[in-house]
């Protein structure tokens, strides 16, 4: 290691050391001077103890490391004592941080520095994040709580059990692959039903729709078309957010495409980025033409935790099923069968296909074809969600997001048929 590499990695324990005390610091600002365990300059020395250490690691050896993490955790831990028996605070928040930051601090200097200065962002974004993420655990209920810990177990404990091959008919069910695809899915799903329950209405429409095009753009649909149905007032800001979630539901398709089968995304990103950036354009014009301060009361509902044991396991079988549908219908009538399940598929769920046609290109199915199937699904949900907007909602709300979508899949068409391979 030269002299000037060293440097920049004492640099890089140093800044982390600086970066996590502002932090700290702020957060005890309102303390007096002397009160507070440690600040800026306490954890910059920390830190900067760390690169220290483990440079001189490759002389000392690991006794010099070792001896240092000892001492500061005894000066932490004296520390820890004082103050509480002072004022009773219990928290060790700060005195893991600073453990932390002479571990990294060390790391900085032995091992890789992108990862080590990730770590160190990452620690200060979590000690910025406490109210936030305290509210967050307040306003989870327990059955979203035992939905995300029974999954979470069984993702990491099942995965490992499922055997990694295939089975039935062409070895299209493999475990493995269908469990996966369940695991991604509910955490995508996860992601936008918490925010939905956090915020809610509260939020305002527009941004239930964003996060209900994560959880499921078809439940928040219906949710917001049923907030219409209720309220005609907002049907404008309800058309907004129903378009949002469309939106994100296409780029949730690209994701699970990029997941599942990047040899396809070549191919479906320009029709479905069309379909996202139209469907897009539509919300912000819609919600800028919308009344100022247009709101719902109350919470969304309607739309049912996906790390619910039993929606995870339909999925599963869902999929499953049409793995087998794609399967033989291809046997039997080639690609127009793939075709013909893929508009079955998009009257009720566009994940199930779009997983099992992207598994299919590169084997059994050509990018276009893949691409071509995908594309039917999400056009034939996207009518499926206009003609909910209209019967469930009302005609005002209709007409303002089933033109939307037929332009979508208009110009979605003009894409992909840009696309198509010059016929021999």
């Amino acid at each position: 290691m030269t002299d000037m590499e060293l440097l920049q990695r004492l640099g890089l324990a140093l800044a982390i050391g600086l970066l996590v005390g502002l932090e700290r610091g702020w957060h005890g600002r309102a303390e007096r001077e002397g009160a507070r365990v440690a600040g800026v300059r306490t954890f910059a020395l920390v830190g900067l103890l760390g690169g220290v250490t483990g440079g001189l690691a490759p002389v000392s050896g690991a006794v010099l490391p070792g001896a240092a993490l000892l001492a500061v955790s005894g000066l932490l831990a004296v520390s820890y004592w004082f103050t509480l028996r002072a004022e009773g605070d219990a928290g060790l928040t700060t005195e893991i941080a600073m453990l932390l930051v002479f571990v990294l601090g060390a790391a900085s200097v032995l091992g890789e520095m992108a990862p080590t200065a990730a770590a160190g962002v990452l620690c200060a974004l979590l000690l910025s994040l406490k109210s936030r993420l305290h509210g967050w655990v307040a306003h989870m209920g327990s059955g979203e709580l035992s939905a995300v810990l029974k999954l979470a177990l069984i993702s990491v404990v099942g995965l490992q059990l499922m055997p990694d091959q295939g089975y039935g008919p062409g070895g299209v069910l493999n475990p493995y692959d269908l469990w996966w695809a369940v695991v991604v899915v509910a955490g995508l799903s996860f992601l936008g039903y918490v925010a939905i329950r956090l915020g809610g209405a509260k939020l305002g429409m527009l941004l239930t729709g964003l996060c209900g095009g994560l959880a499921s753009s078809t439940s928040t649909t219906l949710a917001l078309s049923r907030v219409v149905r209720a309220q005609p007032g907002l049907a404008p800001m309800a058309a907004a957010g129903i378009l949002a979630a469309g939106a994100v539901a296409f780029l949730r398709v690209l994701a699970l495409v990029a997941v599942f089968g990047p040899a396809l995304l070549n191919q479906l990103t320009p029709p479905v980025g069309v379909m996202a950036a139209v469907a897009l354009l539509a919300t912000v014009a819609l919600s800028l033409r919308a009344r100022a301060g247009t709101e719902a009361a109350g919470q969304v509902e309607g739309i049912a935790n996906p790390l619910e044991l039993g929606a995870a396991l339909g999925f599963g079988g869902v999929l499953a099923a049409v793995l087998l549908g794609v399967h033989y219908l291809r046997l039997w009538l080639g690609v127009e069968g793939v075709y013909a399940a893929a508009a079955l598929s998009g009257l009720t769920d566009v994940d199930a296909l779009t997983i099992s046609v992207s598994r299919l290109v590169g084997r059994d199915l050509a990018a276009f074809h893949g691409a071509v199937a995908i594309f039917i699904a999400v056009s034939v949900n996207s009518v499926v969600k206009g003609a909910i907007s209209f019967f469930a909602g009302s005609r005002a709300l209709g007409l303002r997001v089933l033109p939307v979508y037929l332009l979508t899949i208009v110009a979605g068409g003009a894409m992909l048929a840009l696309g198509a391979p010059a016929q021999p």
